[in-house]
Parts: C-alpha cells; sequence; structure tokens
C-alpha cells in the first residue's frame, strides 16, 4: 500500500487545502461543481481532508457530522482516476470510518454518483447497500445514497 500524507482542511487558514479539495471534488463529481465559497462553508461544518502521495494530489475526504434520530455520518472518500486501484481508497476510507465512530455515528452513509462505477464497487465491496436513487434538479445523472450494513 503507497503511504499518504493526509491533511486536515482548515477553513481560511488553509487557501491551498481548500482549493486542493476542491479540485478532487470537482473532478470526480462534476455535476456537483462547487466554488471555492461553497467549499469554505463546507468546512466549517464538515471534517474534510486532501491526501496526497509525496507532493502530488491524489484524492480527498469528506466526513459529515451525525444528523437526526439515528446518528447519521455521511462518509465520502474521492480518488482522482489515475490513482485508483493502488489502496489509496481504503487507506481514505478508513480514516473517514474512523472519524465518523469517534464522532457518534449511529448510521454510516457515503454518496456515489451512478456514472461513478469505480465509486460504486468500492462502496458495494466495503459492505454498504443500496437505500435511494435520485437525480437532483437541473442534472441527469443519479446520486445513489448507500448505507452501511
Amino acid at each position: 500500500m503507497t503511504d499518504l500524507l493526509i491533511k486536515r482542511v482548515d477553513g481560511d487558514a488553509d487557501l491551498q487545502g481548500l482549493k486542493d479539495w476542491q479540485h478532487v471534488h470537482n473532478v470526480v463529481v462534476p455535476p456537483f461543481h462547487l466554488p471555492l465559497d461553497a467549499v469554505r462553508e463546507r468546512a466549517v461544518r464538515n471534517h474534510m481532508e486532501v491526501a496526497y502521495v509525496g507532493d502530488v494530489l491524489v484524492g480527498c475526504s469528506t466526513v459529515r457530522p451525525p444528523e437526526g434520530d439515528e446518528a447519521v455520518v455521511t462518509v465520502i472518500a474521492r480518488v482522482l482516476a489515475e490513482h485508483r486501484r493502488k489502496g489509496l481508497g481504503e487507506q481514505l476510507y478508513a480514516r473517514g470510518l474512523e472519524r465518523a465512530r469517534e464522532s457518534g455515528a449511529g448510521v454510516i452513509e457515503t454518496l456515489v454518483l451512478e456514472s461513478n462505477q469505480d465509486g460504486l464497487r468500492f462502496a458495494l465491496k466495503h459492505g454498504f447497500v443500496e437505500v435511494e436513487r435520485y437525480v437532483l434538479p437541473g442534472l441527469t445523472i443519479p446520486e445513489i445514497a448507500l448505507r452501511l450494513s
């Protein structure tokens, strides 16, 4: 497994981290393109990290805090296509899962675009099952919500 350098994105104190997270997000899920201001806002409410191999950006992750009566925590790990199948997603996911459990998760979910077959295979392989499939207004590609079983 390749060693990752993983850094927390710390709001305005880390402009490069914000931009790197934004880049990975926008490449992996282009229908949900986020401007930098939206990334800043997400960094305040979510635990966000960026991952590098050496000085090369390879991925990012998001752990949303517990919500609702079930304390649902969403864990999302994204790896740029050219860096997949090297164990990097495994490392990002394991770290996100640990963070979710530390935050008091009752239920763990993830989100994957239907067009991201690598991401969908990864989620299913790790015990997630589909709970909902929907298309947001103005978009054409379904997003799939999956829950860890």
